[in-house]
């Protein structure tokens, strides 16, 4: 018997390469898997660190040039000046902030698309658009909230009412007679109307616009008798004296309006409501980016400049106050809290999107 060396050896150059180009291709057939595993691995599994490495899309739900919008923009700027790669803005406005917030709940896990989330969005929305919402809470991870806005409650001055205690007196006395206005149904100043009728047991008719600008103009103009805005569009009108301010919604006064108490100073201490911007991802998105991308986030929010950037929003300072930076977990807890109480506040108000 013929063995298979000398059986190669006695073979023709042609047969010979034959069986060395068949042996070649076995030996990297059964390389095949490792290989295919290498090639597949995403970057960060082997190098975390080395997140990111190529640009980070950024969903912001709504318009451009909004509060939301601004927002972002200032984060992305920072980002990527201390990560060394883009964070471009990618507006996808529409059904409240649900069409943006699904793309992100929907997109790769990878650590490559994060969204700018808000209050309406990312807790109202689960109980206002209940049945039609196409995710869940649990479809997005939460990475930090980077800043809180305080709502201010105010009349037209030609309105005999000098504190919110005044106002719930008037409401009192002509049940559904006056209106209140948002800037929109199913923002947050909209359910904040709604948490004032619940919690001082008064009746007043919501009158939604499209904007907080239309919103003003017509409480200013005597059309609309009660209004609730983010201290931001609100305070020129409040300073320059076309609007009187009743309370802010936040558990402290704000220092652009120091002489304007609390609604728990007026008596209301479950009439406590802030807009909050924050950022989130898909669910699923390795821990070591989630961690990575809350601890610069801690950091820029920490940073003067960007306060001050910040505090600009809506000319005024220092009225958008920071949480601080709060990590992934503690934005988690905060989150779901916020899910549960506006979900509460939906079902009692019975309110609706039309």
């Amino acid at each position: 018997m013929t063995s298979d060396k000398s059986h190669t050896l006695q073979s023709g150059p042609q047969e010979m390469f034959m069986t060395l180009r068949r042996r070649t291709l076995l030996s990297a057939a059964a390389l095949l898997p490792a290989a295919s595993g290498l090639l597949s691995r995403p970057a960060w599994s082997a190098a975390p660190g080395e997140w990111p490495a190529r640009p980070v899309r950024f969903i912001v739900p709504f318009a451009p040039a909004g509060t939301t919008d601004i927002a972002a923009r200032i984060l992305a700027a920072r980002l990527q000046q201390r990560l060394g790669q883009a964070f471009p803005i990618e507006n996808r406005a529409g059904a409240g902030g649900n069409i943006g917030s699904d793309a992100v709940a929907k997109a790769d896990p990878d650590g490559y698309t994060i969204l700018m989330q808000t209050v309406s969005s990312g807790a109202i929305n689960y109980a206002l658009y209940a049945g039609e919402i196409p995710y869940k809470p649990s479809d997005l991870a939460n990475v930090g909230l980077l800043i809180r806005v305080p709502n201010v409650i105010f009349v037209n001055p030609s309105l005999p009412v000098n504190s919110l205690q005044e106002l719930v007196a008037l409401a009192k006395s002509k049940p559904g007679q006056l209106n209140h206005g948002s800037s929109g149904a199913g923002t947050s100043l909209h359910m904040t109307g709604e948490l004032l009728k619940l919690e001082a047991g008064i009746q007043m008719t919501h009158i939604p616009y499209r904007g907080a600008g239309p919103m003003l103009a017509e409480i200013m103009a005597g059309r609309v008798e009660v209004g609730v805005d983010n201290l931001p569009s609100a305070i020129g009108h409040i300073r320059d004296g076309r609007l009187k301010a009743l309370a802010v919604t936040t558990a402290t006064r704000s220092a652009a309006l120091p002489d304007v108490p609390t609604t728990a100073e007026a008596g209301l201490p479950g009439v406590e409501a802030t807009g909050w911007f924050g950022v989130q991802a898909p669910a699923k998105t390795p821990k070591p980016i989630i961690a990575k991308l809350g601890a610069e986030i801690d950091a820029i929010v920490k940073e003067p400049d960007t306060w001050a950037k910040l505090a600009d929003l809506g000319g005024m300072k220092p009225d958008l106050t920071p949480d601080g930076g709060t990590s992934p977990e503690a934005y988690e807890k905060f989150v779901a809290a916020e899910v549960a109480k506006w979900a509460e506040v939906v079902r009692r108000s019975g309110a609706k999107v039309d």
